[in-house]
């Protein structure tokens, strides 16, 4: 194997140990997320109060365009990643009511 093609293979190597790194930190970091939209589902179930705030959400998506784009992340992905995980909240705190 020539020198380059070793050099790319070890560059490729680095790349994808932070990319492991980086779901892990992901996975870890909606754990926790969901942890406290657990919380929130109960306080919503003890005092009836609805399973969504479509309000909130609105404010939270357009926050999430703003910092996709700063972050140079395509802002319509971020909007399907958030909007996937507010539906997946949504169906827990329904459940949590239940």
């Amino acid at each position: 194997m020539s020198d380059s093609v070793t050099r790319a293979a070890e560059i490729l190597k680095d790349h994808r140990d932070s990319i492991d790194r980086l779901d892990a930190i992901l996975v870890y970091t909606l754990g926790e997320r969901f942890k406290h939209t657990q919380a929130v589902g109960k306080l919503k179930a003890e005092y009836d109060l609805p399973p969504s705030d479509p309000s909130r959400e609105a404010k939270q998506i357009a926050r999430l365009e703003d910092l996709s784009k700063r972050a140079d992340l395509d802002p319509e992905f971020a909007k399907s990643f958030l909007n996937f995980i507010i539906r997946e909240v949504i169906q827990n705190h329904k459940k949590i009511k239940e």
